[in-house]
């Protein structure tokens, strides 16, 4: 199983010399996964998630197996919505790293930032570009909800970046600093937030870089996917 993530809290710390973002977040595992059926052979058939999730020598899962010098085949059944914040190919990432019994940080960090967090799981304070893991409490949070809604729009995590350098490397006022820069490059994100605030009565965050927006607690309805914290 490869579960999702959900970024409660994201902070911009700096930048490195190499262009990479520092950040410093709070992330937790939901019970929302993708599976992954793992057996001899070197071949990857992707089931969902449409054209978004290529099956090429870019796909995670690939690139995962590359890392750890290994051949597999792998029928990889997608729940988690590409590009919506979820960590979805960072979390197949991860699952084949588990499988393949690699469990160095440092290394995950190299195939994306949300692949070491995703290793771990549970939940945890997240530094450096990703490869820095702190676990934390995961019992506190156990088993809370959360309301997503996912918008069908496909947000770059590297225009996200981009932008938010381009505007000065903003401070978000709602606990996620890459809020505005997403907003910004992303304008029709702001009618998909609006939609779950009417639709709740609460303030929505967005979920990393984008586009998932979430407010805290159980609002079942359209277009909406209610999510509990696991361990």
């Amino acid at each position: 199983m490869a579960p999702a993530k959900l970024t409660l809290t994201l902070r911009v710390t700096g930048t490195r010399s190499d262009g990479y973002h520092l950040i410093d977040s709070e992330m937790v595992t939901l019970d929302l996964a993708d599976s992954l059926e793992i057996s001899a052979g070197d071949s990857l058939v992707v089931v969902g998630g449409g054209e978004a999730v290529p099956d090429g020598e870019d796909n995670l899962v690939r690139r995962a197996l590359r890392l750890a010098g290994l051949r597999a085949s792998v029928v990889l059944r997608k729940a988690i919505p590409a590009g919506a914040g979820l960590g979805g190919g960072s979390a197949d990432a991860a699952a084949i790293l588990r499988w393949a019994g690699l469990r160095d940080l440092s290394l995950a960090a190299t195939l994306g930032a949300d692949v070491p967090f995703c290793l771990v799981g549970g939940r945890a304070r997240v530094t450096g570009i990703g490869e820095n893991v702190e676990p934390l409490d995961v019992g506190m949070v156990t088993g809370n909800a959360y309301t997503l809604l996912i918008p069908p729009i496909h947000v770059s995590t590297v225009e996200v970046f981009r932008t938010w350098d381009r505007l000065g490397g903003p401070r978000g006022d709602n606990m996620n600093d890459l809020e505005p820069a997403a907003l910004s490059a992303f304008p029709a994100l702001a009618e998909w937030r609006d939609r779950l605030a009417n639709a709740t009565g609460r303030t929505p965050r967005l979920a990393g870089s984008g586009g998932t927006w979430f407010v805290e607690g159980a609002y079942p309805g359209e277009d909406r996917l209610v999510v509990t914290v696991s361990s």
